[in-house]
């Protein structure tokens, strides 16, 4: 009878364990599974028409029933988290009177306490966070939505907009029971009249227990200091949800090049979830760890797509590249550290036969003619660029305080330019804020005026070690490949007062290479 018992029992844990497998439910420990969903919006055909609320309702409810779908397609996959875009329900181009009707009343709250689905009644104009509400719970996955809020204030009241109430780009996280966790109102909008910033900027987080502590922000939020940078410092947050519409602009801020960079910076997971509208440039989704990514980009075909892979839970103990940046800077230690692409756990140091960061050698500029310098425009920045002449080399090029140098190797010559490109300055155009950059990017042709053009496609295969003497520790670095594809740096970190990337071949044509650096003090 014992025996019998032992064998019924193997065999229940054979088949409980082979449910998990083909229910995409088995996970390794100290792993999540997460799901990011790039939705095509459905958008009013007249934004700035005003309509009743029973229409916005209605048109809302089309692209929810999406987000019921994508929610319950990602729980049947295993997912404990799912992330929508930001704009996704509502959609975008109204004006401050014209999206009244598609705002929710959020209360702006931390607590935990309200069910929108089990408790309905609490509040009017609830429709959209209830139903929200009710996917989380009836699938159990905690959820990440951005909508559009309202909430009522007094014409007394300092800030308070002449029509009596302030009007939010909100995110709302609900928990796996339904209960909303935390909220988050964008801080930095970008071209958006219809809603009002924050009077202070919020840090939002939640707390799961598959992972820990998650960080929120959206959109433009991710360029600045306030909140992204002060969320995940203060509270040592190691995984971020971030919802988005980002319009790409190459060569240096596509999404997926960009929402990688921060992952790597930070040494923090994000689950980013972008709006597909690709006629706007609207593409780029991902599930980010530090030296791995699961990305979506596509600017060829319509519809939504959703994204769900296990990672590594980041710990709080963890340090990030930025941590170490300021402890080199700040010479609190001898020691040289760099991160590597190979394991979440690895720092490596330079190796000793690795060149110093500095200005050209004498015996290369005794031999080789240096090339021409010139200007062009680059991300609206006006760049002083050197091209990339030969098969091989050493370039450096400075603005104002800062200097890059690069070495190269091609593994094959081909008809491309390529140029190095340095900008110290004040970015004004779309925003106000202060960057520094060494980058090494493909030309659009082969004339110097090409230089800094959208570049999509390229074939060169390049060995680089590029050098700045950067002056914040916020550095974001950049490795974007053919066909908008990510590549990793073998090497990162300071070393001499320079921070340094380095790649021994890219994995495909080169299209990017850079370390963006944001001065924040300076904006």
């Amino acid at each position: 009878m014992a025996l019998t018992m032992v064998a019924l029992c193997w065999k229940l844990s054979i088949c409980f364990l082979f449910y998990q497998v083909v229910s995409g439910r088995a996970r390794r420990e100290g792993h999540y599974v997460a799901a990011v969903y790039e939705h095509e919006s459905i958008l009013s055909p007249a934004p700035a028409v005003l309509v009743e609320r029973r229409a916005a309702l209605e048109l809302m409810g089309r692209n929810l029933d999406i987000y019921e779908q994508q929610v319950q397609a990602a729980a049947r996959q295993g997912a404990q988290i799912i992330v929508f875009p930001e704009d996704g329900i509502h959609g975008f181009n109204f004006t401050r009177s014209s999206i009244y009707p598609y705002l929710d009343f959020i209360p702006h709250s931390h607590s935990g306490k309200w069910n929108p689905c089990r408790e309905p009644y609490l509040y009017n104009d609830t429709e959209v966070v209830q139903r929200l509400s009710c996917m989380a719970l009836q699938n159990k996955i905690f959820l990440v939505a951005n909508l559009g809020s309202k909430q009522p204030c007094e014409r007394w009241e300092p800030q308070c907009p002449p029509d009596g109430r302030f009007q939010f780009n909100t995110n709302v996280a609900l928990g796996a029971d339904g209960a909303l966790l935390a909220t988050y109102r964008k801080h930095n909008l970008y071209f958006e009249s219809a809603f009002d910033t924050p009077a202070q900027p919020d840090h939002a987080f939640f707390d799961t227990p598959f992972a820990g502590r998650f960080g929120m922000f959206t959109c433009f939020d991710i360029l600045f200091y306030e909140p992204a940078v002060s969320l995940i410092r203060q509270y040592n947050l190691k995984q971020i949800v971030y919802p988005t519409a980002w319009m790409n602009q190459l060569p240096l801020l596509s999404a997926v090049e960009f929402q990688q960079a921060f992952s790597t910076a930070f040494n923090v997971n994000i689950l980013a979830a972008n709006i597909h509208h690709p006629t706007l440039g609207m593409t780029g989704s991902g599930i980010y760890t530090p030296v791995k990514s699961f990305i979506y980009h596509n600017m060829e075909s319509y519809g939504g797509k959703l994204i769900v892979a296990e990672i590594p839970v980041i710990t709080a103990d963890y340090k990030t590249n930025l941590e170490s940046n300021e402890r080199f800077r700040e010479n609190l230690h001898d020691s040289c550290r760099t991160s590597t692409s190979t394991s979440l756990d690895d720092e490596v140091c330079f190796k000793e036969q690795e060149e110093t960061p500095g200005r050209i050698s004498e015996k290369r500029k005794g031999k080789e003619q240096s090339p021409p310098s010139f200007y062009a425009e680059m991300m609206y920045d006006n760049f002083t660029f050197v091209p990339l002449w030969g098969e091989k080399g050493e370039l450096q090029v400075c603005a104002n305080s800062l200097c890059c140098y690069l070495n190269y190797q091609k593994a094959l010559l081909t008809d491309e330019l390529y140029a190095l490109g340095v900008f110290d300055g004040l970015h004004t155009v779309h925003g106000t804020y202060y960057v520094q950059a060494c980058a090494l990017v493909k030309c659009g042709g082969l004339s110097f005026s090409t230089c800094g053009q959208e570049v999509t496609d390229a074939t060169a295969l390049i060995d680089f070690q590029l050098w700045g003497n950067m002056s914040t520790p916020y550095i974001f670095p950049l490795l974007l490949t053919s066909g908008i594809t990510l590549d990793f740096a073998d090497h990162m970190g300071w070393k001499n007062n320079h921070y340094f990337l380095s790649k021994n071949r890219t994995s495909a044509g080169l299209l990017t290479a850079a370390l963006y650096g944001r001065w924040y003090e300076k904006d």
